[in-house]
C-alpha cells in the first residue's frame, strides 16, 4: 500500500488532512528507495520501525484540526495495513545466516554435559 493510501486511512480514522499523515507513513515506506520490492518491508514494518518513526516525528503531532495524535498508533497501524501483524526485528532474523563480513564467526552449537 502507498503512503497516502495510508493517510487516507489514518485521515478517517483520526480527521485532518493527509498530508498530517504522510511523514509517518513516508518514513516507514522510505526503505523502498534502497530495496524496490516487498523486502524493504524487514527494515522498518517492525517494532523497532515504529520506535525510530516515534523518534523522528515525535511522540505526538497535531493534525489539523487540532486534535493531538500518537505517532505509534499511527505507525501501528500502517505496519498491520501492510503485514496483519507487528513483526518484531528477530522475526525477520531468524532465518538469516550469520555472514563472516558482519564481523563475527558463525555460531557452533555445543553440548554441555552436567554431572548429577
Amino acid at each position: 500500500m502507498k503512503p497516502l493510501v495510508h493517510a487516507k486511512l489514518s485521515v478517517k480514522k483520526y480527521g485532518g488532512d493527509v498530508t498530517d499523515y504522510m511523514p509517518v507513513h513516508n518514513f516507514l515506506d522510505s526503505s523502498k528507495a534502497h530495496v524496490p520490492d516487498m523486502r524493504h518491508r524487514a527494515l522498518f514494518h517492525n517494532s523497532f520501525g515504529i520506535y525510530l518513526a516515534e523518534m523522528t516525528v515525535g511522540d505526538f503531532f497535531e493534525n489539523s484540526e487540532g486534535k493531538l495524535v500518537s505517532t505509534r498508533d499511527i505507525a501501528e497501524e500502517h505496519v498491520l495495513q501492510d503485514m496483519n501483524r507487528i513483526p518484531t526485528v528477530q522475526d525477520y532474523l531468524d532465518g538469516m545466516p550469520i555472514y563472516d563480513w558482519l564481523g563475527g564467526r558463525p555460531l557452533k552449537t555445543t553440548t554441555i554435559f552436567m554431572a548429577d
